[in-house]
């Protein structure tokens, strides 16, 4: 660990007169600048954002590849289902390599190896470019989020884990609509968008760069490698609770993200890319303030309103879908949103602080493996019964009423844990 202190880094050293050789060195000899405090804080939640905003920048485009290319909801949703398998792969494999090597260079790494996804996009000539593009950006994605959560509660256990909560949702939703607006509004829709987030990184890579590290880098061993992933006996059964709603609300996030732009355009006959990721971003937006507002309360009371707010959401989605009502799809969206935010911050909040603390980054470990194979297999059968079922909104209807019943089971496995969570 370094153990320079703040005044050190930030106050610029005081020269000595430059009456002879020997002082003429110490008076050149000034550290750099680092930026440390809420400033670092700021710019690790900020990368956060700008990550999760790249995975979600093609969402508006996925039925303009559809239609140049030809492809059908099962390859649109097998491009997003492999992005969610390889953020996984990375979050399980590359998660601790900062650990041993220090933050700074595994984010310098992932933020280059995300600016080559996002070349890959631009320059993307087929369906094979765009999936190699996405397991590319999962890639960066995974490996960054395990270095700059770890970060941030190097910087500030407490706004730590906020800007944790926070920032992913923040993400999705700014990515999805700031792309729509770009890709409608302005010229070369394919490609400007992936330019203007390269630029951002590059910005944001100059600010790395200039972080203090909080680190002191080792050899890493091979088996840092090698997958962690332990459930204590005294956390299974609240993982039990837990595992079905957080599966739900991410699945509910991988059918948005791949399928929303098709059902806003099954349901309005648009083609506007901007109503298309504004799906996306009413289920992200609402997240966040959900998980902001109800940070104080119990994680059970959490849990309860994330429930309450998933099933209640898709069933107006539900009822909106078969009565053809865009008005009421959006507000069926906004309310699964508050769902989304609430259900997988209260399962998380269920499950942690019942793990010891070197046992926590395993049970992690093992929430976010649920939560992204929640986001990416079930989207894929969606696709599959989009092409090869009852269609588009047949298959959106079958999706929502499995969630529902996955809620319903996390709502009874919550009721037989209650004792346990008082």
């Amino acid at each position: 660990m370094n153990h320079t202190s703040t005044t050190e880094l930030t106050s610029p050293v005081l020269a000595a007169p430059a009456t002879t050789a020997l002082t003429a060195p110490a008076a050149t000899a000034r550290p750099a600048r680092r930026i440390t405090g809420r400033p670092a804080l700021y710019l690790l939640a900020s990368l956060i954002v700008s990550l999760l905003a790249a995975s979600a920048a093609p969402t508006p485009l996925y039925a303009a590849y559809a239609r140049h290319w030809g492809f059908t909801p099962v390859t649109t949703t097998i491009i997003f289902g492999v992005y969610a398998v390889a953020v996984l792969a990375a979050l399980l494999t590359l998660g601790r390599l900062s650990d041993y090597l220090g933050r700074k260079p595994v984010l310098l790494a992932a933020l280059a190896v995300q600016a080559i996804s996002l070349v890959v996009f631009t320059t993307a000539g087929g369906t094979g470019d765009l999936l190699l593009a996405r397991i590319i950006q999962g890639l960066a994605t995974g490996s960054a989020l395990g270095a700059i959560g770890a970060g941030l509660v190097d910087i500030d256990r407490e706004r730590g884990t906020l800007a944790n909560a926070l920032a992913p949702g923040l993400g999705t939703g700014s990515g999805a609509i700031a792309s729509a607006l770009l890709v409608q509004f302005l010229p070369a829709p394919t490609h400007l968008v992936y330019l203007v987030i390269i630029a951002v990184l590059a910005v944001q890579a100059a600010g790395v760069a200039l972080l203090r590290e909080t680190v002191t880098p080792t050899r890493p061993r091979l088996a840092v490698l090698v997958p962690e992933i332990r459930l204590p006996a005294a956390v299974r059964g609240r993982m039990l609770t837990a595992t079905p709603v957080v599966f739900a609300v991410w699945a509910l996030a991988g059918l948005y993200g791949a399928l929303g732009p098709s059902l806003v355009q099954a349901l309005t006959g648009s083609a506007s890319e901007v109503l298309g990721g504004l799906s996306l971003t009413a289920l992200a937006a609402p997240a966040v303030i959900a998980v902001y507002l109800l940070r104080g309360l119990p994680a059970r009371h959490v849990m309860l309103t994330g429930i309450a707010a998933l099933v209640i959401g898709v069933g107006i989605t539900l009822a909106a879908l078969s009565a053809g009502s865009v008005a009421a799809f959006f507000a069926g969206t906004v309310i699964s949103g508050i769902g989304f935010g609430s259900g997988f911050q209260g399962g998380i909040r269920i499950v942690v602080p019942a793990a010891a603390p070197h046992e926590r980054a395993g049970v992690l470990s093992l929430l976010f493996t649920v939560a992204y194979l929640g986001m990416g297999i079930p989207a894929v059968g969606a696709g599959l019964l989009a092409v090869h079922g009852p269609g588009l909104l047949g298959a959106a209807r079958y999706y929502g009423l499995a969630l529902i019943i996955l809620a319903a089971l996390a709502l009874a496995g919550l009721h037989r844990t209650q004792r346990a969570l008082q």
